[in-house]
């Protein structure tokens, strides 16, 4: 039989304006999403209690990495002053920043996805 694990998956949000630098198109111009970010971990046991992580501390470390996003203009932030703030950087950056706080031995961050409108979104996966 193989071995199981247990995903785990909290949503939140933040709202930002950003343009995209060499586009070509609409989204070169300053704009702004209201994103949903997906943060999916994986782990292989449970602690004594029952559980992989607490969903508390999982949204307190996330809630942490996007009021530094909330409310901003995306470009000028460290992160994104050479690499655009599209979906695809700003749900790596995410990953980056939360697998460092987040994995354990336990326990692994395994997604980001990072939603700019309920029909556009792009995921970051480390296997």
């Amino acid at each position: 039989m193989e071995q199981g694990f247990f995903e785990l998956k909290v949503i939140s949000n933040f709202a930002a304006a950003h343009n995209l630098r060499e586009f070509r198109g609409k989204c070169e111009n300053l704009h702004g999403h209201n994103w949903k970010v997906e943060v999916v971990l994986r782990g292989k046991s449970l602690q004594n209690n029952g559980i992989v992580v607490d969903f508390g501390e999982v949204k307190a470390e996330v809630r942490a990495i996007l009021e530094e996003m909330d409310h901003r203009y995306l470009n000028e932030l460290p992160a994104f002053s050479t690499d655009n703030p599209s979906s695809e950087n700003i749900c790596r950056f995410l990953f980056e920043k939360l697998s460092k706080r987040l994995d354990t031995d336990a326990r692994r961050l395994y997604s980001v996805t990072a939603w700019e409108s309920e029909d556009a979104c792009a995921t970051y996966i480390v296997e």
